[in-house]
């Protein structure tokens, strides 16, 4: 899909919706040299495996509209020019005057956020119906948060542990990296409230906290963070996004928050090797498919 000669812009037909794009030659990851055709063509390549990630979850747009070199900014409305056959979902009760979230439902809208160089895709824990209506959660997400010099090798002893104490409640945890320096555990659940599901996230991000205290930190307390992964309970808050699975992230390469296979989490001896960028992840879904397939499959009730 990326662009043959200089042209600055080119139409282009994406699963029957014309999409003008632009600038594809333009450089947005400058360490790696990788350009927005490239995002745009990667976004393309994954799209049948992030989409039932993203289906029917408001989505919040993290844009670098001159490359990861340069400014960002979180982006939850809908953006000017939004054409209409964009899926939009309005939430009058988000910030003062309401949100009109944009909803990634097909390969022509990935394709035009790619374009507004909206490299990282952040997501909630519900989602919602035909109507817009808010759904109860049906994820749960623990996110772990290295303190260097701790990183995500520490972060994938604390998920093997974490994976006990749900595996005990009869849940099933799914592993991904963040794409950056941490981890997340995804956690099927039978559709329950915000409130249900990050007071039970505390509640194991305390218990690990008190069985593994040199390691693990279920506290905010930016001063006790060195050295310990920080167990993010909070992410469960019903106003909180995490990166979805297959998502670019804006650092200085172009990686991917990356599904991982337990064994993978358990073998890994340093945090290179669980690094993924874009091609790597095109590969890895060659390969393997998408690992987070059974999550829906997998859903049980809190205890």
């Amino acid at each position: 899909m990326a662009s043959g000669g200089k042209a600055s812009k080119v139409t282009v037909e994406v699963a029957g919706r014309s999409l003008t794009l632009s600038n594809l030659d333009k450089v947005l990851y400058p360490e790696a040299g990788f350009t927005k055709g490239e995002v745009i063509d990667y976004y393309a390549a994954v799209a049948e495996t992030l989409l039932p990630h993203l289906e029917d979850r408001p989505l919040t747009r993290k844009r670098w509209p001159d490359g990861t070199g340069s400014g960002s900014f979180f982006e939850k409305n809908k953006p000017r020019g939004t054409p209409d056959w964009v899926r939009t979902t309005f939430m009058p009760e988000h910030g003062d005057d309401g949100v009109d979230y944009v909803v990634a439902e097909s390969l022509a809208t990935l394709v035009w956020l790619a374009n507004l160089a909206a490299l990282e895709l952040h997501v909630p824990q519900w989602r919602v119906d035909d109507a817009g209506e808010p759904l109860p959660a049906d994820l749960l997400v623990i996110d772990l948060d290295p303190g260097p010099p701790a990183d995500i090798i520490d972060c994938c002893n604390v998920a093997l542990a974490m994976r006990q104490l749900l595996e005990a409640d009869g849940l099933a945890a799914f592993p991904k990296t963040s794409g950056n320096k941490g981890a997340q555990l995804y956690v099927p659940v039978e559709p329950t409230s915000s409130q249900r599901t990050s007071a039970y996230a505390k509640q194991l991000a305390d218990q690990l906290a008190a069985a593994l205290p040199d390691l693990v930190l279920s506290t905010m307390d930016r001063a006790a963070r060195k050295g310990k992964v920080f167990v993010d309970w909070s992410q469960n808050n019903a106003a909180k996004t995490t990166v979805a699975p297959y998502s670019l992230r804006g650092i200085e390469r172009p990686t991917v928050s990356t599904p991982l296979t337990w064994e993978e989490v358990a073998e890994a001896t340093e945090a290179a090797d669980l690094r993924f960028e874009a091609a790597d992840v095109v590969r890895r879904i060659d390969e393997l498919g998408d690992l987070l397939a059974d999550m829906p499959s997998s859903t049980a009730p809190l205890p």
